[in-house]
């Protein structure tokens, strides 16, 4: 009581004091909570609450992707398997027609395969392919420059054929595809030839080539004249295994030009059996796809009349087997992620508005020190010496 006034008149302890607990439970609330009326909603805590939102956003979205992509491993392994055949897919034009040129192939067993007999050759014309959007040469890019593999420039380039992820290829390899069609001549002179379709090899170590009519076998028929001879090639599919046209292999969409009629042409190819696999093979659910990768070098040289002009594919199946496993968390594993990240930024954007509100509150103190009047708004003097 002063001068008549009760301090205390009009202040009930109710509105500050704590709730009676309904409950037992209640007494172990560990979150604290305040009247409506006494919570004061500033601008710069609206600005963490936005930016934290956004974050938690970025963060959550990075999350699904990175769940949804997978994780891939990548084991090799000794072939345990033994095959007898082996799937060949080829599509390639030559600037020669038709009938001048002789396909065949020879493997390490001995067995000669007439690989004529088993693809379709069209006649066609060299300017409908040579100046196709993505025709390169081999080891270069589509704009001539060397393709080295370092770099930023390599970053864009994904395993697995070029695809982005394993079960992008899964998905493409379930799929029936089919060759495209020749290009109409529309009136124009057939100069040149295309090659194309599946045969099966024996999946031994073997020579696949492109040679003239009446050179390279003993066999009757017309002998060529060698000012025919033009051995320029363009690569649109070459892959060994199912037929899939949307993978990327090393020599496709490649182009060579010869620069003489005796040009050989030489592609030393080192075959891997490869599995993609969405799940683990032996779990229950998982689906597979079969196919082959390869690694290729070239050589290519002009020769003398002695020796055979031509196109060669020479080819070897290595031992061991590469499996590539695509695994990805549950759903209930995901969840528990993103409510982790969900809480760290919460904690985090909790302890920034904080530490944000005392620098600011101890600017402010500061401030008002240096600026201050003395005692009841009388000036302090100052005294000189």
């Amino acid at each position: 009581m002063m001068n008549g006034y009760d301090e205390k008149h009009g202040l009930a302890d109710d509105p500050f004091g704590p709730k009676e607990s309904s409950s037992i439970v209640s007494a172990f609330d560990a979150f604290p909570k305040a009247k409506p009326q006494y919570v004061t909603h500033t601008s710069s805590g609206g600005k963490w609450t936005v930016g934290m939102v956004i974050v938690s956003l970025i963060l959550a979205w990075t999350e699904f992707t990175r769940w949804w992509a997978g994780t891939e491993t990548h084991t090799f392994a000794v072939e345990k398997g033994v095959g007898h055949s082996m799937q060949m897919n080829l599509d390639i034009v030559v600037h020669m027609k038709c009938a001048d040129l002789h396909v065949n192939v020879q493997d390490a067993s001995g067995d000669r395969i007439l690989a004529a007999e088993m693809l379709r050759r069209d006649p066609t014309s060299w300017g409908q392919w040579v100046d196709n959007k993505g025709m390169h040469r081999l080891g270069r890019d589509e704009h001539g420059r060397l393709v080295t593999g370092e770099g930023w420039m390599a970053m864009t380039h994904e395993e697995g054929f070029g695809e982005e992820h394993i079960h992008d290829i899964v998905s493409l390899g379930r799929r029936r595809a089919r060759w495209g069609k020749t290009p109409r001549l529309w009136g124009g002179e057939a100069d040149s030839c295309r090659v194309y379709g599946s045969l099966d090899l024996n999946r031994v170590q073997g020579d696949f080539h492109i040679t003239a009519r009446g050179h390279g076998y003993m066999e009757l028929g017309e002998h060529l004249d060698h000012t025919a001879f033009n051995f320029s090639h363009i690569i649109s599919e070459l892959s060994f295994g199912p037929f899939l046209p949307s993978l990327t292999n090393p020599l496709d969409m490649t182009i060579n030009t010869a620069s003489a009629h005796f040009h050989k042409f030489q592609y030393f190819m080192s075959i891997v059996p490869t599995v993609y696999s969405i799940g683990h093979p032996t779990d229950v659910g998982s689906v597979s796809v079969f196919t082959n990768q390869y690694a290729v070098t070239e050589q290519s040289t002009e020769t003398n009349e002695r020796s055979i002009p031509g196109i060669f594919f020479k080819y070897d199946i290595e031992p061991i087997l590469l499996n590539i496993v695509e695994s990805r968390d549950g759903v209930f594993v995901f969840l528990i992620k993103i409510i982790n990240v969900l809480s760290g930024a919460l904690v985090a954007g909790h302890w920034g508005f904080t530490l944000s509100d005392w620098v600011r509150e101890v600017m402010g103190r500061r401030r008002r020190s240096g600026h201050s009047d003395g005692m009841l708004g009388a000036k302090v003097a100052s005294y000189g010496a």
